[in-house]
């Protein structure tokens, strides 16, 4: 086990945060060495052209390699401008995760919009917005990747939880790989969308002539022999200037295609360049879990490593961006027809390989989605991974199990097993810790099926999935009332059990209705879904609920309490079996001098 896996998370990140910091000022005083070279460079190279002036042919030899040196300088001082560009964001990423240690998730993003109407729980479990699960766990940096991040959260599948566990796991011992992926990935500009570059890419159509393959090599031999020709003095000034204005005219006749094609390439160099990165980073590594070694293959190519084939396309769109320097622009399409050259390039790459772009994004993205998930995983090293039972009879069996978005020092855990077919009647003043319970119990279950650690001390599990009805609300758009609403919930979750076996969690049902009606409602609901073999649990506080464990085998009652200690209340936070006695509503009108 490495170094990095044997430390505190926040004292792993401590000394990242000092690495980068001291490498930051090394790569400072890099960049401004080169800097002051390429100027001595430019200087002296044009001090020798003005000293050579009378010797036309020396001095324009010198200044075509003082010009070709000072182009590497400025090469080279964009690659250290890149190397601080990630020592600040990995000093950043470190400072981000030492205050993500001590709860300030202000401003982490929200993932609000990947709420859903008709999801299955993601309404009703803290899974997004503001302190939520997403914001806990996202690390992602590219919007792919954010997007399946969030898609894991809401898939409610319990396929293969054990390669899921498997690839975590693996991802969990690699911090130092993960941060700088999740830096390169952050280095990504999101100037064009990359759904914007895969269909670009798709329904690109080649408008070079295939003739233009071997043309500009034809040329380029031709200039630089002509080049040498002319500095030996063998032939004329005038003789290679009409050869550069021919080289211009060729260069003329295709102006108009070109320009489309690098009008839609352009913006997308530096984009391209960084997924290359990413792949790489993927490549170069060697994983042993199933999952992994499944997603590195999907970016294996018989010929060419994947990155290797889009760092390729990154460098042509590279060279092809060039021509934005007019002297150099002149100059290498005059006699190396240098635009078309890379647009021919550019356009043979479109069309080999415009159809596995696709999966090599999803295969990084789903990189980025399972390292945020490592990542909530190595800095919560008390959580354990669920035992996965085959027992029919199981559910779950947890010590000590608790919410995994509250601080270690407020949480109070429980002891909670439930069998298969069982299902749980919880009762409770007010604020005794029901709905947390409730979330406590749906969030570990989101986070089991995903592959994640749960909260807990122990946890056996038989895989399910889960479904919910805790903050239904009214609908303003839609015309609906509170309670039509809460039916529509109800109904949709009763047509879902019959389709597969789910974990339903209730939370206080047809609150928008009167007493009488309520009671009877919820108990002939409950009987219904007693009825049907499901499994789960309700909270409420309508104590008549509770009679039904005399009738129903399968339905025990819990619940949670309040004490009444020197006229203050007093909450335990602790599951109990059996009925609650102490109610809390009267008191507190009191207290608060309400009534």
């Amino acid at each position: 086990m490495s170094e990095e896996n044997t430390i505190n998370p926040v004292e792993f990140y401590t000394k990242q945060l000092e690495h980068w910091k001291v490498t930051r000022s090394k790569v400072k005083t890099k960049l401004f060495w080169v800097g002051m070279l390429r100027l001595t460079v430019f200087a002296v190279t044009i001090c020798l052209i003005y000293l050579l002036s009378n010797y036309i042919n020396i001095a324009v030899v010198v200044g075509v390699s003082g010009m070709a040196i000072f182009l590497y300088m400025v090469s080279k001082n964009a690659d250290i401008k890149l190397e601080k560009k990630r020592c600040d964001k990995l000093i950043e990423l470190n400072e981000l995760e030492i205050e993500f240690s001590k709860g300030n998730f202000k401003n982490a993003e929200t993932g609000e919009e990947f709420i859903g109407e008709n999801h299955y729980y993601n309404q009703d479990i803290d899974l997004f917005g503001h302190g939520s699960i997403f914001q806990y766990i996202n690390r992602t940096n590219t919007e792919p990747g954010r997007k399946k991040l969030a898609a894991l959260l809401n898939e409610n599948t319990i396929d293969h939880i054990k390669d899921k566990q498997e690839a975590i796991k693996e991802l969990n011992d690699r911090p130092k790989w993960r941060q700088n992926f999740q830096v390169t990935a952050g280095l990504i500009k999101t100037a064009v969308d990359h759904q914007v570059i895969l269909k670009w890419l798709k329904n690109y159509q080649s408008v070079l002539p295939n003739f233009i393959a071997k043309l500009p090599l034809i040329i380029s031999l031709i200039s630089l022999s002509g080049l040498v020709a002319y500095g030996l003095d063998l032939i004329s000034g005038s003789l290679l200037s009409m050869w550069f204005f021919f080289g211009l005219g060729i260069t003329g006749v295709f102006l108009k295609k070109v320009n489309k094609l690098y009008l839609s390439a352009s913006q997308m160099t530096e984009t391209i360049s960084q997924y290359s990165k990413l792949l790489k980073d993927i490549e170069d590594q060697q994983f042993s879990s199933h999952m992994l070694i499944e997603l590195q293959n999907n970016i294996q190519n018989k010929s060419k490593k994947a990155s290797e084939i889009v760092e390729s396309l990154a460098k042509d769109l590279n060279n092809l961006d060039q021509r934005n320097n007019i002297f150099f622009a002149l100059l290498a399409n005059g006699f190396f027809l240098w635009d078309l050259r890379y647009a021919y390039r550019i356009e043979q790459w479109i069309k080999k390989f415009q159809t596995t772009t696709e999966t090599w994004f999803e295969t990084i993205a789903v990189f980025e989605a399972y390292n945020s998930l490592a990542n909530f995983a190595y800095n919560r090293p008390q959580h354990v991974y669920p035992e996965l039972s085959t027992n029919e009879k199981d559910t779950i069996k947890a010590i000590q199990l608790g919410h995994p978005l509250l601080n270690e020092t407020q949480r109070v855990s429980n002891d909670f097993a439930i069998n298969n077919q069982d299902f749980y009647i919880i009762t409770g003043a007010n604020m005794a810790g029901k709905s947390t319970f409730l979330r406590t119990v749906a969030l570990n279950i989101v986070m089991a099926n995903i592959g994640l650690p749960v909260c807990a001390k122990e946890f056996v599990y038989r895989p399910i999935k889960l479904i919910s009805s805790m903050r239904t609300s009214d609908s303003l758009v839609n015309d609906e009332s509170y309670f039509f609403s809460e039916l529509k919930r109800l109904k949709y979750i009763v047509n879902e059990i019959e389709k597969d076996r789910y974990f339903i969690i209730l939370d206080e049902i047809l609150k928008g209705t009167n007493s009488k009606d309520k009671a009877e409602g919820s108990a002939k609901f409950i009987e219904r879904l007693v009825a049907s073999n499901s499994t789960g649990l309700i909270a409420t506080h309508d104590l008549s609920l509770c009679a039904l464990s005399t009738s129903l085998p399968q339905v025990e009652n819990y619940y949670f309490d309040a004490e009444i200690v020197n006229n203050e209340l007093y909450f335990d936070y602790r599951f109990k079996n059996g009925i609650c006695k102490n109610m809390n509503a009267s008191f507190l009108l009191k207290k608060m001098e309400i009534v």
